[in-house]
């Protein structure tokens, strides 16, 4: 199962360091058959897309409230077999058992540095557009414009010695 682990810039550098990722509190996104079930239309290509947008969203989870972070969604795509599927807390949600290795990496999504300035104001408000406030929700928007760039595992290095 393809799966979509939120991240940050320094959660990767650590990766690059150490070889080994640990998704926050185990949690990851990905196709299940709750999301895809959410969907009156969709094919695979397009429902896994909507599952690392919900991986791009906790990443701002994890940048809010962290002024030192680097602001840049960041969403590690990993081939894995043994994920729990919590339906229970949103439709894409699974768990995934301890850290991932470098070699389950299928890619990298990170943000440009264009979308810099709306992710620090999305990374703000996030909770807030969680919770139906308009505002907030038209700045997760903005930052929600930025496609993800992708990147190969192998360049994961070199693109962090660039930010």
């Amino acid at each position: 199962m393809r799966v979509y682990i939120p991240a940050t810039v320094s959660m990767l550098r650590t990766f690059v360091d150490s070889g080994e990722l640990t998704p926050v509190g185990g949690t990851a996104f990905a196709l299940t058959p709750a999301l895809r079930e959410s969907y009156a239309a969709g094919d695979t290509e397009e429902l896994e897309y909507a599952a690392m947008l919900d991986a791009a969203r906790a990443s701002l989870r994890l940048l809010a409230g962290d002024e030192k972070a680097e602001p840049r969604r960041a969403v590690v795509a990993v081939d894995m077999d043994d994920v729990t599927l919590r339906p229970d807390l949103d439709y894409s949600v699974v768990k995934v058992a301890g850290p991932v290795t470098m070699k389950a990496v299928a890619s990298v999504h990170l943000d440009t540095a264009e979308a810099e300035e709306d992710v620090r104001a999305a990374a703000e408000v996030v909770d807030a557009a969680d919770m139906g406030d308009p505002d907030a929700e038209f700045t997760l928007g903005s930052a929600e414009d930025h496609e993800l760039a992708w990147y190969a595992p192998q360049e994961l290095a070199f693109v962090l010695e660039l930010l």
